[in-house]
């Protein structure tokens, strides 16, 4: 018969064994992926052999989950958790560490080449069909993997550059694996300096509305302005927003970002003829943010502004992150008199159906097709398909990128109506563009005269 102090050391063993085991699919849990690596830094303490860790991120769980429902999405977990423990060697550990996210131990893995092709051996398995019901459903991972080197290395410190490479795994398309280095040390550091900064300027009200042209291809006449950031540092100096739009979004600054420049915006539009319509983006959070349309609605009501002259554009990419969310949002700013248009059509994910059910009153052709308009077939078909289609649908079109008057002049022979591009006018400032419009008006007059 067990001593009573058997059966003691026994239940606690069990009771640490629940702590530190995923419940859903069985598999340790960041405590347990903790206890594994800070056992391993200790035993390595005095000779200090490499060793690997990686984070696995699932690509489009979400949508997934949502399709399916939330207990087709529990079982894809529970088999994407038994394929990746089947992978592991005797030696290695999986753990899960967050909603679809799963962190690999490798203690016999002593390179960078090692873990990356590991990693890439991973999202293969992972890639193959999952079984939900009587349908199937596909996935990708992307992943990020670190290495232990010295004593300064801790688990903390370990996970957090697998983070940092999982997120540039991330940011490159999926399926994607990146192994941490000291380059991408310094790119997150100058990352937050840049985000640091950005705070700082949104506070402050620093970032600056700037102002291009649309216009009427045929009569040349502006007929509204698009709005585009831009941002100068007193330290940084000119900050690309290819640069620091991304990081608004991704460090989940763009919200107050985008308030900031349309007040702005339509603070500066309010004094343009009544004629011109101001165009804005809305960024892919923001269309899965409810409030997005009340933020929008307190700024108009507030500035005075007339929500007929407002134009929001929307990307494909951002329509296709949560459809319902965006759909809701289409339709509040479209009972407001804002009109929606649909931006850089044609390089994103949504299918022609979106058109059908979003009601977009504008599409805006990508300058992708546009750049590629006198030399390259397939692009003209395209251009000429979008109009038909677009006519069809009761839809205006703005061709974007124009840089050259034979783009234009061909665009004007496919029946395209709005055009925007340097050729008509770079982005200017608020000032700027108040000058513009006052001179455009004195050579109406003039002309009339």
């Amino acid at each position: 018969m067990p001593s009573a102090l058997s059966i003691g050391q026994a239940t606690r063993g069990h009771g640490e064994d629940l702590v530190l085991t995923d419940p859903l699919t069985g598999l340790g849990n960041t405590h347990r992926f903790y206890d594994k690596v800070n056992r391993l830094i200790a035993e390595r303490a005095d000779d200090p052999a490499p060793f690997a860790i990686g984070v696995l991120d699932l690509d489009g769980f979400k949508p997934i989950n949502d399709l399916f429902g939330r207990a087709a999405g529990d079982e894809i977990l529970h088999q994407v958790a038994m394929r990746l423990r089947a992978a592991m060697d005797e030696h290695s550990t999986v753990t899960r560490i967050g909603a679809d996210e799963f962190a690999f131990l490798c203690p016999m893995v002593f390179s960078e080449d090692t873990i990356a092709e590991k990693a890439r051996m991973l999202i293969e398995i992972l890639s193959a069909p999952y079984d939900v019901g009587h349908r199937t459903a596909r996935l990708s991972a992307s992943a990020g993997c670190s290495l232990f080197y010295s004593e300064e290395d801790t688990t903390d410190l370990l996970l957090s550059k697998a983070e940092t490479a999982l997120y540039q795994a991330k940011r490159s398309g999926r399926g994607v694996v990146v192994v941490y280095t000291r380059e991408m040390e310094e790119a997150a550091k100058r990352l937050t300096r840049i985000e640091q900064a950005l705070r700082r300027a949104v506070a402050a009200g620093e970032v600056e509305p700037h102002f291009q042209p649309i216009i009427d291809l045929t009569t040349r006449r502006t007929i509204g302005f698009e709005t585009l950031a831009r941002w100068t540092d007193r330290d940084l100096g000119v900050v690309s927003p290819a640069t620091f739009i991304p990081i608004a979004e991704e460090r989940g600054i763009i919200g107050q970002l985008s308030q900031l420049v349309l007040r702005k915006a339509v603070e500066a539009a309010r004094d343009w003829p009544e004629d011109l319509f101001l165009s804005f983006n809305l960024s892919p959070s923001q269309l899965v943010d409810h409030n997005t349309g009340l933020h929008i609605l307190a700024i108009l009501e507030r500035t005075g502004f007339n929500p007929r002259r407002l134009e929001v554009e929307i990307t494909e990419t951002g329509l296709m992150s949560d459809p319902a969310s965006a759909e809701k949002i289409v339709n509040d700013l479209r009972r407001m008199g804002i009109r929606v248009s649909l931006d850089d059509f044609g390089t994103g994910q949504s299918s022609l159906g979106r058109l059908r059910d979003f009601h977009f009153d504008k599409l805006k052709i990508d300058r992708a097709f546009v750049s590629s308009i006198l030399t390259d077939r397939p692009s003209e078909h395209i251009i000429r398909a979008i109009l038909a289609m677009c006519e069809g649908l009761g839809m205006d079109v703005v061709a974007e990128g124009i840089e050259e008057e034979a783009q234009a002049e061909r665009l004007v022979e496919f029946g395209c109506a709005g055009g925007q591009g340097y050729l008509f006018g770079k982005p200017r400032d608020a000032d700027e563009t108040r000058a513009l419009l006052r001179g455009t008006g004195e050579n109406q007059r003039r002309a009339a005269r």
